[in-house]
């Protein structure tokens, strides 16, 4: 009997032993940083480089929309993702609704690099919650050699001689504040007469409009399917990087802008491995490598030394401070003035 106690005791120790063992010698939990963005928006040469730098993986997410994104931070309270890369008007409506974590600047060092330019915009006035990834502004890009009237302009669009030669993305709230611009008015226009007198202006347009086109406007453009177009920053640069004999037009009305930027969600699972990617980005050589991938502009003042020449060169990412100076933000606009927008985007593109 004593015999067996002690033989059991044994076999107890042993098997207790050996898990201490499996806990103790096993792996430590995989660190993760889970990015919530559009698809192929990041450098995956970046990426790599930052886990291969920290260790920790990446679990990237893509949305189609912006309204998309919102919805799914919404569902999950600010929670489930770690790294956000949206456009300001969501952040803005994200922020209104308490779904946005203050960054610890103490753990983000990089942070002074930041063009003062581009922080504390409207959606972060006090500069708690974001770090500008790039910026960006549609633009007027054309032939020269085919299209034969002057273009200084949006109200140029409308120009008999370019019937069936013109692609516009796919955008409502870009084509009609576009359309308001040309009358004067600002893009965030909320009165129902203008936003009116918007739509029938847009529907004389139609007969100049060759395509609708969100994804590859500036295929159309390179082939020299469509000789003009109205399109976004990263567009505008590859058609003159296939096209250098374009040229490219800011719009004597003024025109739109936009920064897309990192934020962290009020309920992120890695906060640490968050920041230490904010930080990362904020790295002038990371900057510069990350504007030259997406053709945005760069929002990084110390980044400037790193960019290339051709980048430089670039009218669609470097446009005169001068110019700039007519920049306006889109923001959110009421539920009424959206409504009445999609009656008229939709009358538009059925027509």
């Amino acid at each position: 009997m004593k015999k067996t106690l002690i033989r059991a005791f044994s076999l107890l120790m042993v098997v207790a032993l050996a898990a201490l063992c499996v806990v103790g010698c096993s792996p430590a939990p995989k660190k993760e940083l889970v990015i919530f963005s559009w698809a192929d928006y990041i450098d995956p040469d970046l990426l790599a480089q930052f886990t291969e730098e920290t260790g920790i993986a990446i679990n990237y997410n893509y949305f189609n929309s912006e309204e998309e994104m919102l919805a799914k931070l919404e569902a999950v309270e600010g929670g489930d993702y770690d790294i956000i890369i949206a456009s300001d008007y969501i952040i803005n409506i994200a922020r209104s609704e308490g779904l946005l974590k203050e960054i610890d600047k103490s753990k983000v060092p990089n942070y002074s690099n930041l063009n003062a330019e581009y922080l504390n915009q409207y959606y972060d006035p006090e500069g708690k919650y974001t770090i500008p990834y790039v910026a960006g502004t549609p633009l007027i890009v054309y032939d020269p050699s085919k299209v034969t009237c002057e273009i200084t302009g949006y109200n140029s669009l409308w120009d008999e001689s370019l019937k069936d030669q013109l692609v516009v993305m796919d955008h409502m709230r870009n084509i009609i504040g576009m359309t308001m611009k040309s009358m004067g008015y600002s893009l965030n226009t909320e009165d129902p007469d203008v936003i009116a007198q918007a739509g029938e202006k847009l529907l004389q347009l139609k007969p100049n409009i060759r395509a609708l086109d969100g994804d590859t406007p500036h295929e159309k453009l390179i082939s020299g399917e469509c000789t003009i177009g109205y399109v976004f920053t990263s567009q505008v640069s590859a058609v003159l990087t296939e096209r250098p004999d374009f040229a490219v037009c800011y719009p004597e009305e003024g025109m739109g802008f936009g920064i897309d930027s990192l934020f962290m969600p009020k309920n992120a699972p890695h906060e640490e491995a968050a920041l230490s990617f904010m930080n990362f980005m904020c790295d002038p050589q990371i900057s510069a490598k990350a504007s030259v991938f997406t053709q945005y502009i760069n929002c990084n003042a110390a980044a400037t030394q790193y960019l290339p020449q051709e980048f430089l060169d670039n009218k669609a990412v470097n446009i005169p401070a001068d110019v700039l100076g007519e920049i306006e933000f889109m923001e959110d606009i009421s539920a009424e003035a959206t409504e009445q927008m999609n009656e008229i985007w939709n009358t538009f593109k059925q027509s």
